[in-house]
């Protein structure tokens, strides 16, 4: 093959990308693409920034092996195809996506190389087993449950991963394009995107992996990855995450490689049901639910009275990211306390996240409102009791809600049980009157 295009989207990285690898290793020339669709305007301000680092960093990863990263605005299928018969394209190599906007897209693209005689080749890259590789009983369909997937993942054999391209020959004359100034975040702590970064800290956190088993649910410690960014991206490969966690001995690997198949199980289900951020999974779990907007508006301010749910909500907003303890405190907050519907969840966490990852985010909403998969309908979520457990000295609390930060010990998860000179000289409110059952989470 003469020239190829390498057309980039939730893959960026250099490391085992395999449509990238195999274009550099069948084709003379190499044209690494990058579209600036307008669809992603859709994108939080936290996310859009964390894109951009993602391709500055990509571009440099490029130059540094003789290539460049090709910059249009504009359709992805229009673009591509413009740039494919300004350098005398024989293929298109992209990495496979799973949701509805990405298979239009795809599908959009090989009809438009089949009529131009174009060769499109789609890779392996966004899940460590891609959606459909294992099914239950062998047949169609997808799992619905996550155990029985799990064991099927587990044994499934894994692709090897590829090597890193040494240099990349770009055709001559082609404009590669600037990208555009570094758009604003709105979270002020949020981590830096690109491969460089994500690979920095996987290094790290492989050094620290060993008592995430006893520590990821613990709030103040913070024991967990924080690559679920990179991951969304395609700054890092979950294979390669996944591989060499499983490399390592011990009951922590194990079980953050269980969390990067719960990633995989979420992917598969939203192969086969892409309505999974605004259609119930189970229809019988979606419930009629209450209409409040001051409640909800108090539970995004992280003002509801509840301090191991605002201090969530709280760090949401400073960090773009939130950690998965507190995901599920608040989403069960809202759903099953306030009554208030999951989307509006789905919704506001998207326009915080840096990951906002379409089957994860939306998935583990429908999970704890009782509409998802592998679900108990009518589980619920005590904040205090969970707070209690997880955020035992109120470290976590006093972190992200500095009203309370004189409050020493537990105390601090029921501010409104401190005697009443105490509590006055807080600036910090009480519970949502609209709070729909407070005898559960009020109880000693």
């Amino acid at each position: 093959m003469r020239t190829a295009i390498v057309l980039f989207t939730r893959d960026l990285r250099v490391h085992d990308n395999p449509a990238l690898a195999t274009a550099c290793a069948n084709a003379e020339s190499v044209v690494p693409l990058f579209v600036l669709d307008p669809h992603l305007g859709k994108l939080s301000p936290n996310r859009a920034r964390f894109l951009h680092q993602c391709l500055a960093d990509l571009r440099e990863s490029l130059r540094s092996r003789g290539g460049d990263l090709v910059i249009r605005t504009g359709d992805p299928v229009t673009e591509t195809l413009r740039l494919a018969g300004e350098v005398e394209a024989d293929g298109i190599a992209l990495t496979e996506d799973i949701s509805a906007y990405a298979r239009r897209r795809e599908q959009r693209l090989r009809e438009e190389c089949d009529a131009q005689r174009i060769s499109l080749r789609l890779f392996p890259g966004t899940a460590v087993v891609p959606p459909g590789d294992v099914r239950p009983g062998g047949g169609g369909g997808t799992y619905k449950v996550f155990s029985p997937y799990y064991r099927a993942w587990d044994a499934a054999k894994w692709r090897d991963e590829v090597a890193t391209p040494r240099a990349i020959t770009l055709p001559p004359g082609v404009t590669v394009g600037q990208l555009p100034a570094l758009p604003e975040g709105e979270s002020p702590d949020a981590l830096d995107g690109g491969e460089t970064e994500g690979r920095r800290r996987l290094k790290t956190w492989l050094g620290h992996v060993g008592p995430y088993d006893d520590l990821h649910d613990d709030l103040p410690a913070d024991g967990t990855s924080r690559l679920s960014a990179y991951l969304r991206f395609g700054c890092v490969s979950p294979l390669v995450v996944a591989n060499a966690a499983r490399a390592m001995d011990g009951p922590g690997p194990a079980a953050f490689v269980r969390q990067l198949c719960w990633r995989d199980f979420y992917y598969q289900v939203v192969s086969a049901f892409p309505k999974i951020s605004t259609e119930a999974y189970r229809k019988s779990g979606d419930l009629e639910w209450r209409d409040d907007p001051d409640a909800l508006k108090h539970w995004q301010d992280g003002l509801t009275g509840v301090p191991v749910v605002d201090a969530g909500m709280r760090q949401l907003r400073a960090e773009g990211y939130m950690h998965n303890r507190a995901r599920l405190i608040t989403a069960a907050f809202l759903t099953k306390h306030l009554g208030i519907d999951w989307r509006h969840g789905v919704q506001w966490f998207f326009r915080w996240l840096n990951d906002g990852d379409v089957a994860n985010n939306s998935g583990n909403w429908q999970w704890v409102a009782g509409t998802g998969n592998d679900t108990k309908p009518y589980r619920r979520f005590n904040p205090i009791r969970q707070a209690e457990r997880f955020d035992p000295n109120g470290e976590y609390v006093r972190r992200y809600v500095p009203e309370l930060s004189s409050i020493q010990g537990k105390a601090v998860h029921q501010p409104w049980r401190l005697a009443d000179t105490v509590r006055s000289g807080l600036d910090y409110p009480g519970p949502l009157e609209s709070h729909r059952d407070e005898a559960v989470w009020l109880r000693p």
